[in-house]
């Protein structure tokens, strides 16, 4: 069976990005920089995601379209004989099973929430109602997986035509209106009464905030953001890399990938952070600044229900980009695995994706007394540690050895292979970079994040 192709180099960039860009880049990137010294944490992020986001991306779309495969069978392609690179290929496909079983349930809180806010169901609630109003969402099985269950069917029908005509032309129209929402969304933010100051929290570097974190911490977090944000190391960039021509060398590709990435994450701060003074709040971090903060924050605005609105559209729009990305990975895959058609392998693996996303749905609720992590902990923070901390950093690693090593593919021919077309290209200078320090700089990454968790 001939390769699909897509059908612009705009559509590659926009569904790698969109892949890259998710809810992280929303809360977590705007409140790490501000605790850890505004303008001072974007340089040093900026720094290392030259170093380290964009050469394991290039290596992912390298591998890609080499091999013209997805993540299950491109190690077959490009692994010498008796080698045993292949079995990574698996572990990235249950790596991208494993991300779906959690990120669907949070995709359908946007989507409720987007409900929620159009209806003028927050309208006249206090603090404490809204408040709680997340808590029995969580508490309600029902609604969570019918909106788990929506999500799944978006995704795979969206996915199901083909990819020209289905996850291409539906994330160019997405991701341009997200873009234009989130940029709707920051210059009223900007504007607002009081907003100036949520400016100078997020932009002004502030080193004595740095001092207070401890400049490791803020090394660290801003190794780790780089890293993350660009959703490497369970093949999904490898998957659009084997959709793409030879017209354009890799590396160029990454870092406008990585741009439009780091743009989002800038701009959500932009959003946030003045809206948050302008109001008297303080920005915390994690679900609650999205669900409970920022719905208080609009019901006090003009024109609230509005852009609360606009800003749960651009959220399940970040969301759902992640999940379209992925779940073409999923779908690719199965297809190299089994010959399907692409028709039988989105029905098969909608009612297995619904099945497997179950126990996340409700482990809020009716599965809420597994707790794997202790009193507190639910089925996603598990299913997310072996994501986030193991799959992730373990899969980028493999991959980077891989492109580097003689036992692999081999620093020559991964070089071949991304310096192909037109644009910025990898050169000589760059090799015992990433020959000997981009793999100790992931293997850190991973044992920090191991270390971080089970200390925490």
């Amino acid at each position: 069976m001939e390769r699909e192709k897509l059908g612009s180099r705009l559509g590659f960039i926009l569904l790698s990005a969109g892949c890259a860009i998710g809810i992280g880049n929303v809360w977590k990137f705007p409140y790490i920089v501000g605790q850890y010294g505004g303008g001072i944490f974007v340089l040093i992020y900026l720094f290392f995601l030259l170093i380290l986001g964009i050469p394991v991306m290039t290596m992912e779309f390298s591998l890609g379209r080499a091999s013209q495969k997805s993540p299950a069978r491109l190690y077959q392609q490009l692994e010498r004989k008796g080698a045993k690179w292949h079995f990574h290929g698996y572990l990235s496909v249950i790596g991208m099973y494993l991300l779906m079983m959690f990120y669907t349930t949070v995709t359908g809180w946007m989507l409720r929430y987007f409900v929620s806010m159009a209806a003028g169901s927050f309208e006249g609630l206090g603090t404490a109602e809204v408040d709680q109003y997340f808590s029995n969402m969580l508490l309600d099985g029902g609604s969570m997986v019918l909106y788990t269950l929506a999500v799944v069917v978006i995704g795979f029908a969206v996915c199901s035509f083909s990819l020209k005509n289905g996850l291409e032309r539906i994330t160019k129209w997405m991701m341009t209106a997200l873009l234009v929402i989130m940029l709707v969304l920051a210059v009223n933010s900007i504007f607002m009464d009081g907003g100036e100051k949520g400016l100078a929290f997020y932009l002004v570097p502030d080193f004595q905030k740095m001092k207070d974190a401890g400049i490791g911490n803020v090394i660290v977090a801003a190794m780790n953001q780089a890293f993350f944000t660009l959703s490497l190391g369970i093949g999904a960039m490898a998957i659009f890399g084997s959709y793409i021509g030879k017209d354009r060398a890799l590396m160029g590709e990454a870092v406008n990938v990585a741009l439009l990435d780091t743009f989002v994450a800038f701009v959500s701060g932009l959003i946030i952070f003045p809206a948050c003074f302008a109001n008297g709040v303080q920005p915390d971090s994690g679900p609650r600044l999205i669900f409970i903060t920022l719905p208080n924050i609009f019901n006090s605005m003009p024109l609230g229900r509005l852009w609360g609105s606009l800003f749960f559209v651009f959220m399940s729009f970040a969301s759902l980009s992640t999940i379209f990305a992925v779940f073409e990975g999923i779908i690719a895959s199965t297809m190299d695995l089994t010959g399907w058609s692409r028709k039988k392998t989105c029905l098969v693996n909608g009612i297995l994706m619904f099945a497997l996303s179950l126990p996340c749905a409700l482990g809020f609720n009716r599965l809420s007394g597994i707790q794997p992590f202790g009193e507190g902990s639910t089925i996603m923070d598990l299913e997310d540690f072996l994501v986030s901390n193991v799959i992730l950093p373990a899969g980028s690693l493999i991959f980077v050895l891989f492109c580097v090593s003689k036992r692999g593919w081999g620093w020559d021919k991964f070089v071949e292979e991304a310096n192909t077309g037109k644009g910025l290209k990898i050169k000589k200078f760059m090799r015992p970079y990433m020959t000997y320090v981009l793999p100790v700089i992931v293997l850190m990454i991973f044992i920090v994040g191991l270390y971080s968790f089970f200390k925490g």
